[in-house]
């Protein structure tokens, strides 16, 4: 009895040693410094929180079965070696381990799924937006559409303005390497944005880490997300479909100013001649492209809720 408590005692301080290393290495990460490359872009919305916090708690969970599991075995080797005379066990079923390897897993899954399922329907709630925009991913640049709400009408395109010096390694590379675009996505602090997500030629991804969407873009089909920023600044992502040679170069960042800020800007595009920068489009697209041009109007009643329908129109 005394040497079966010292094994479980060997065995707690492994297990427990194992989780304060591992703890002591992730730590750093956890700092969430924006400079780090091992960690995800400081949130800026209530939902980005949500999913942040999320993916550490299943990074933990994740941690505890890697300590304990390989905890277990590690120490099996070790204090069971045959160097110190010990034998293989003779058994060839045992029921109770069998059932507890698969019921504890499960029990696992169920948890981590009851878990995230608010944070993934607060995700697929877009009603009651102030803003809709209409996102389209284009080979390789992306095009925004005021669908409702303030600047209603306005629509340009986003390309990227990186040197091309600077991507054949001829020029030095800036901080905002890839990243840089001639006209960002402007949305208003603090207001609920729609987005609804399309593409014009093969399937792309509109991401922005920082804002807690992710949503893949298809031609044919309409998808939709949202974010309300607590945080003014510029927030960028890119493009996660391979979507041909310039994937890497079709990067997405959304300026998010004040009110007024916002107001400011859109009478200033509506003042200017806000349809020429989109209507350039057309003129370099091919004949094909413009064929599966996506209409909103057109195909909502296929691919959205009555409700959604409604705040499209």
């Amino acid at each position: 009895m005394l040497a079966v408590k010292r094994n479980i005692t060997k065995w707690f301080t492994v297990f427990s040693g194992g989780i304060l290393v591992a703890w002591s290495f992730t730590l750093p990460v956890l700092a969430n410094d924006l400079n780090t490359r091992y960690n995800l872009r400081e949130p800026v919305t209530a939902l980005a929180k949500d999913l942040y916090f999320m993916h550490y708690v299943l990074l933990a969970i994740c941690l505890i079965i890697f300590v304990g599991v390989f905890g277990v075995m590690f120490y099996s080797m070790y204090a069971h070696r045959k160097s110190k005379g010990h034998q293989p066990a003779d058994f060839s079923d045992n029921h109770t381990v069998e059932l507890l390897w698969t019921l504890i897993p499960f029990l696992v899954v169920v948890g981590i799924g009851i878990y995230a399922t608010p944070a993934v329907m607060a995700q697929k709630d877009t009603s009651n937006a102030d803003l809709t925009i209409k996102v389209t991913g284009y080979q390789w640049k992306w095009g925004y559409e005021y669908l409702k709400g303030e600047g209603e009408g306005i629509n340009f395109l986003s390309t990227l303005t990186t040197p091309y010096e600077q991507r054949i390694n001829i020029a030095p590379k800036t901080n905002d390497y890839l990243l840089e675009v001639d006209n960002p996505l402007v949305v208003p602090v603090n207001q609920k944005v729609r987005v609804v997500i399309t593409a014009n030629d093969v399937i792309h991804a509109w991401s922005v880490p920082a804002l807690g969407v992710k949503q893949d873009s298809i031609p044919g089909f309409v998808r939709d997300s949202w974010f309300k920023a607590e945080k003014t600044g510029t927030y960028v992502g890119q493009c996660s479909e391979l979507c041909g040679k310039d994937h890497a170069f079709m990067p997405i960042a959304v300026e998010v100013v004040t009110a007024e800020e916002y107001s400011e800007w859109v009478g200033s595009k509506l003042r200017g001649d806000s349809s020429a920068e989109i209507s350039s489009l057309s003129n370099n697209e091919s004949t094909d492209n413009k064929s599966t041009q996506i209409d909103v109007a057109g195909i909502e009643a296929a691919t959205l809720s009555t409700s959604q329908q409604e705040e499209v129109k």
